[in-house]
Formats: C-alpha cells, structure tokens, sequence
C-alpha cells in the first residue's frame, strides 16, 4: 500500500462521522469538492473503494481499516501532545467504548467512577450486545469492548474479564400458569422475555434442556433495556434469563423463582481494546479488570458458554 497521507485519512475519517461530504466540508472548512477529490485520491492510492455513497455515507471493509487507523493516529497525536505538556488546549480525553446492557445496569459503570480524573477523561458508551460489540471495534467505532469473544479484532488485544452468571427465572404466578409440568416440556411453549431479536440466551437455555430438539416460543416480548427486561419477568410477562446480581434481591423477595437452580448460564467476557501505546486507555483497561475480577465469577474453563450469535 502506498503512503498514507494523515490529511486525506482525517478527512476520510471527518466524512464518515458527519455522514455527507457536505458536512465534512464545514467541518473541515473547505469545499464539498475539495472534500470529494481528498476521498479519491485516498481511494486511488489504496486501490479500494472505500466509502459506500448513501446517506449517510458507511465505510466498506476497507474504509474501516483507514477509519481505524485514522483515529488510532488521532489518540497517538493527543497522547503525545499531553505528554508535551499541552493538555489545556486539547481538553478533556475521549474514550468510546462498546459494552452490553446487562454489564452497563450491574458492575461497569461503578467501575468507571474508580478511572482517575487528572487528567481528565470522558466516557462515550455504546451500548450493544457482547455478542456484538466486536463489530463496533473492527468499524474504529470504539477504541475499546466488552465482549463474549475470545478472537481479537485486527490491531487488537484480549484479556479475559470473567464469567456472567444469569439464571433461568420466572414470576410465581407465571410458573403456576405455564410450567407446571415438566419443564423441558413446558418451557419451549411459554412466553419469554427477549432482550431484542439478537437476543440468544433464552434459546441456548432451551437448548441445554432438550439438548437441542427446540429454542424458546414463539411468544417473545422484545423488552430492550436491562432493568427493563428483569421488571418485565417480575411482572410475569414471560419468563427470562436475568443476570444474577438484578435476580437475586428479587428471589429473597419471592417476585421471582427459579426455575433450574442447578443450571446457570455463564456467559464469558472479555476486554477487547486497540493495541496502543495509550495511557488513558491501559489506565481504564486495568480499572475495568479490576472491578470485573470483583463482579465476574472466574473463568477456569469449566461450562463456559458463549451467547449465540
């Protein structure tokens, strides 16, 4: 690959955040043409089409490897004017990342509160599935994810944060009403609780149980928030799996029972985080590890699962 001159990857990069050329030209303050000519060039100097012109505009595949780039080279330039002493005209440190609902509601935004805050630093949170939150970090959405998998991104690292424990649980009222059966029998036919339509677990639950002959029903009620969905199963719209720590105060209080207390689900996390040389990165990347080794059960291999995708 040819050089990669920084100006045409900024202004790649400016295209894709404001979504048109035209916003990227006031951003930039040039012309919309000028924007336009920056793009080709890029393009004629990687060989690849790397812009899909909708609107808004998307990288193709390989326009999120210059994205990427582009704001990797973005986080090295602040990172090394700070050290310069410059931090007063940069303003606070921007740091994206992609985590899931559940681990937002329960352990990760107290973990957070620990990143110290001199210098400043600012969180963006993206909210997504783990099983997802890769997709975030291979498009240079995000410089860092919690996520269900154990296979880096390209120009990325994997740590392993610990285990997710939910727990198969339903309204007293709503067992009595569907599952008082067997449940292997009865828990393919009820209504369930689904986080959105990427939502895996309740399946992979039912799964376990008939080893493999069927998912959860038909009858699925999209809930797509974490506290949301733990609520929606206290009030017996369906049975769910809930994350452990949002089950258990609702089980002492005989809102919700479970319904298999010896088969849990643990769902493994990890840490995926762009391989640079970032202080406020590896600052909120250790922080993060911590607060998961608290939160987390360990992992030591033995009946980890993944979320399907």
């Amino acid at each position: 690959m040819n050089e990669l001159p920084l100006d045409l990857v900024r202004t790649l990069l400016a295209v894709v955040d404001e979504g048109t050329f035209d916003a990227a030209a006031a951003a930039l303050h040039v012309t919309p043409s000028a924007i336009s000519q920056r793009v080709k060039a890029l393009e004629q100097r990687t060989g690849r089409v790397l812009l899909m012109r909708s609107k808004p505009v998307r990288p193709t595949e390989s326009g999120e490897v210059v994205v990427r780039f582009a704001r990797q080279m973005a986080r090295l330039e602040r990172d090394a004017r700070a050290e310069l002493g410059l931090e007063a005209e940069l303003g606070p440190a921007r740091i994206p990342i992609a985590v899931n609902a559940d681990s937002l509601a329960t352990w990760f935004l107290p973990a957070l509160t620990r990143v110290p805050q001199q210098p400043p630093v600012c969180f963006e949170l993206h909210r997504e599935d783990e099983a997802h939150t890769t997709a975030l970090l291979r498009e240079g959405q995000v410089m860092a994810a919690v996520t269900s998998s154990p296979d880096p991104v390209a120009g990325c690292t994997v740590r392993p944060l610990g285990l997710a424990r939910y727990r198969a649980v339903a309204a007293p009222e709503f067992a009595a009403t569907h599952l008082a059966g067997k449940l292997h029998e009865d828990l393919p036919e009820a209504p369930t609780v689904t986080f959105d339509r990427r939502d895996g677990l309740q399946d992979a639950f039912v799964r376990s149980l008939t080893k493999g002959r069927s998912g959860a029903g038909r009858i699925r009620h999209l809930v797509p928030t974490s506290d949301g969905f733990r609520d929606a199963v206290a009030f017996g719209l369906g049975w769910g799996m809930v994350p452990e720590p949002q089950a258990e105060p609702l089980l002492l209080a005989g809102r919700l029972m479970e319904l298999a207390p010896n088969r849990p689900m643990d769902v493994p996390l990890y840490w995926q985080q762009w391989k640079l040389d970032s202080p406020a990165l590896s600052t909120v990347a250790d922080v993060v590890a911590t607060a998961a080794a608290e939160a987390l059960l360990p992992d030591r291999g033995s009946g980890a699962r993944e979320l399907p995708s």
